[in-house]
């Protein structure tokens, strides 16, 4: 897969393609069923496959008080569309300028002069250009003047309910990461690079592993018990801790894991951390002690729940 960061890192015009464009938040089922389709199309009529997505996400744009807070960070995206095996992932940032673009200069700008489509592949809620003015309706009306084919997505539809990331994010603010995994075909996780922190956890008598978040909007918070999976091909039990560490007035998001029985160096390692089970939510304690204290409660409480599964 070749990403393309913004429509001035397109070289040069494909000579054909087939494209879909969306916010693939958390790339669940449904995005899957979405990119099968594409390349289903795209194989038969010997196409590359182009996905598109925008940065930030376009409700972030409009109204980031009320955007949703995030399933996945932009390199977990990058990783998940590239897992799906599509050959252009072109991203968009959308700003004033591409907000304030009409439907139609969408259409010539992006979908023929750049990329130049040959079937579109659309949901039939989405909406483009300036007051959303464009469809599948839109599309659909007018593609034998734009020269390209248009087809309705395929609802992926589980347990009577469509597979969403709005229903994702419910099932996890609901601690139900079992049904969050069957919807996304993957446990919920996040990933990054082990690295150095204030040892604070080591002095504690609970040495932890360190990933810096930076992302602030992910819809997770608190205590949980998880896999980590990066080590020696081995998925390891551990209890995880993502916020700001109010005990010791932190800023910035950080995860880390108490892996249990083990004490390994593994600074520098590429990790992914599966969440399994919520313990409690994240608290701002009285002392260092108190803190220790409720470490120790959460290390029972995810040992009790590792016994039980």
């Amino acid at each position: 897969m070749k990403l393309i960061r913004g429509l001035y890192n397109l070289t040069q015009p494909l000579s054909e393609s087939a494209v879909t464009i969306g916010n693939f938040d958390g790339v669940h089922r449904g995005h899957q069923q979405v990119i099968r389709q594409l390349k289903r199309v795209a194989r038969q009529a010997s196409l590359p496959t182009v996905v598109i997505i925008f940065e930030p996400q376009p409700i972030e744009y409009f109204a980031p008080g009320k955007a949703p807070r995030r399933l996945a960070r932009f390199r977990e995206k990058i990783a998940y569309l590239q897992a799906q095996q599509i050959d252009y992932l072109l991203c968009l940032r959308f700003d004033e300028e591409l907000a304030s673009q009409s439907a139609e200069a969408f259409v010539q700008q992006i979908l023929l002069q750049s990329l130049n489509t040959r079937h579109l592949v659309i949901g039939d809620d989405f909406h483009f250009g300036k007051n959303r003015q464009g469809n599948f309706q839109f599309l659909q009306q007018h593609s034998e003047r734009f020269g390209f084919k248009v087809d309705e997505t395929e609802t992926l539809i589980l347990d009577g309910e469509r597979v969403s990331s709005t229903r994702v994010r419910e099932c996890i603010q609901q601690d139900d990461f079992d049904k969050a995994a069957e919807l996304l075909g993957r446990p919920y996780s996040l990933s990054g690079r082990v690295a150095h922190g204030k040892k604070l956890g080591r002095e504690l008598g609970f040495p932890t592993i360190n990933i810096k978040m930076g992302d602030k909007t992910l819809i997770v918070k608190g205590i949980f018990a998880v896999i980590v999976k990066g080590i020696d091909n081995r998925a390891l039990r551990g209890v995880a801790s993502i916020g700001t560490r109010p005990t010791v007035n932190g800023v910035d998001t950080i995860l880390e894991v108490y892996i249990l029985d083990f004490d390994q160096d593994v600074y520098g390692y590429s990790v992914v951390v599966e969440f399994l089970h919520k313990i409690r939510n994240e608290e701002k304690f009285d002392s260092l002690e108190e803190l220790t204290s409720w470490i120790a409660q959460d290390t029972e409480k995810a040992k009790a729940f590792f016994n039980k599964r």
